[in-house]
């Protein structure tokens, strides 16, 4: 039992770095991308900032609960290469894949945890069911956003 309950400490730092990086990288690109075509994906950006930096507070309470150590800045290593601000301020459709890609992996990483926390945390479980039903909207926003963007291309 101990080691699978280090291993869901291990997976939601996963979690946990995965929310501040695409905090880190939907603030930069909120703020970066140019143009008339690149205003609405700024607002949505920016809007999903908070949601993001909530999940990552609750993932960091939980870890402290079940008995793990919040990490700091040290620990951390960047992962998403897709999402990072690009020199073309206006390719708006990269920042929008790149979302696309960062949700995926957030998805990926709570449903992990989801079959790891079976019938072992089930408070842990319904966090992330919760945190996976937002990503799963965000993405879903996304890949509207960018089959419009791909139409008018």
């Amino acid at each position: 039992m101990l080691d699978v309950q280090q291993q869901i400490i291990d997976e939601l730092k996963v979690a946990y770095w995965m929310e501040l990086e695409t905090v880190t990288n939907y603030i930069a690109n909120s703020i970066n991308l140019d143009g008339v075509r690149a205003e609405e994906i700024k607002k949505a950006l920016a809007a999903d900032v908070q949601e993001e930096l909530t999940h990552a507070q609750t993932l960091a309470r939980r870890i402290k609960t079940i008995g793990g150590k919040v990490p700091g800045s040290a620990d951390f290593k960047a992962a998403q290469t897709s999402l990072q601000p690009n020199d073309d301020t206006t390719d708006v459709v990269s920042v929008i894949k790149g979302v696309i890609d960062a949700e995926n992996g957030a998805i990926a990483q709570y449903n992990k945890l989801i079959k790891l926390c079976d019938g072992i945390d089930y408070v842990t479980q319904d966090l992330c069911i919760q945190s996976l039903a937002d990503e799963e909207e965000h993405r879903r926003d996304f890949m509207g956003y960018l089959a419009e963007y791909e139409k008018q291309a």
